[in-house]
């Protein structure tokens, strides 16, 4: 059977993309296949899409014909700030276009889907949210570390690193405490600080850890060592911006499972 007639065998429509609405979707973690049939029903029909830096330029080619805008953010390079999107989103909406806000992973996890589903709101713009695939979940199944397994961990911890070291950081040392494994976003350029944060709350040394770029990509690249080396091994290995930590028992189910 082929993909196409598959598809065709779900009797899947997709809702009304109406002109002047606005739909705030996650585009998974990089590789087309971790689209959701919703988003790519969304693609096909959207009039504009502004999409992040994290989407995969491949995943475009199915908004033939719309407009394309570019609202890219990364750490520590120019980015467009947080009020334009919000003013173009609901621009394009008022004009009467259908409106495809695509960011990479999930909107509402890390990607600020609230605050453009609040300008919207306060505008009396119409919108709704398409889930997609967490970067985290995508990239820990892509690297064959389940997110859960039993008599490993009972809880998973999701955290932004791109604090670490300023005022107003997370509490690491709270954070290890709970003995759960932590994936942590936007990290990589202060894993050293993390790691000694996490080791300050009783973390131990060698707990496993799994520093993940680019995942789902042809460009995917996967380091692991212990917590308290996994910052100077991915630095050796010239690991950069964006990618994930993962941190925990988890992680050493990657190499029971032969990968």
């Amino acid at each position: 059977m082929s993909l196409a007639t598959a598809i065709e065998r779900l009797n899947f429509t997709g809702r009304t993309f109406a002109p002047g609405d606005v739909w705030l979707a996650g585009a998974g973690p990089g590789g087309v296949g971790c689209l959701t049939l919703e988003v790519l029903h969304a693609l096909s029909c959207a009039d504009a899409v502004v999409y992040d830096a994290l989407v995969e330029p491949a995943i475009l080619k199915a908004a033939d014909g719309a407009e394309l805008h570019f609202v890219g953010k990364r750490g520590g390079q120019p980015s467009t700030p947080q009020s334009e999107i919000n003013a173009l989103l609901v621009s394009l909406a008022r004009s009467g276009k259908r409106v495809l806000r695509l960011k990479g992973g999930d909107p509402n996890l890390f990607g600020r889907g609230g605050e453009e589903a609040l300008a919207l709101a306060e505008a009396g713009m119409a919108f709704r949210f398409l889930p997609g695939i967490t970067a985290a979940f995508g990239a820990l199944a892509a690297a064959s570390i389940p997110a859960t397994m039993r008599g490993t961990n009972t809880a998973i911890i999701l955290a932004t690193g791109h604090l670490a070291g300023e005022d107003d950081d997370l509490d690491w040392a709270a954070l290890a405490a709970t003995g759960q494994p932590i994936v942590v976003y936007m990290g990589m350029s202060r894993l050293g600080r993390i790691a000694d944060g996490l080791m300050a709350g009783g973390t131990a040394p060698e707990t496993p850890a799994a520093a993940i770029v680019s995942a789902t990509t042809a460009s995917e690249r996967i380091v692991v060592a212990e917590l308290g080396t996994i910052a100077a091994r991915a630095a050796q290995v010239g690991l950069a911006s964006p990618g994930l930590v993962i941190i925990g028992d988890i992680v050493a189910m990657r190499e029971r499972l032969g990968r």
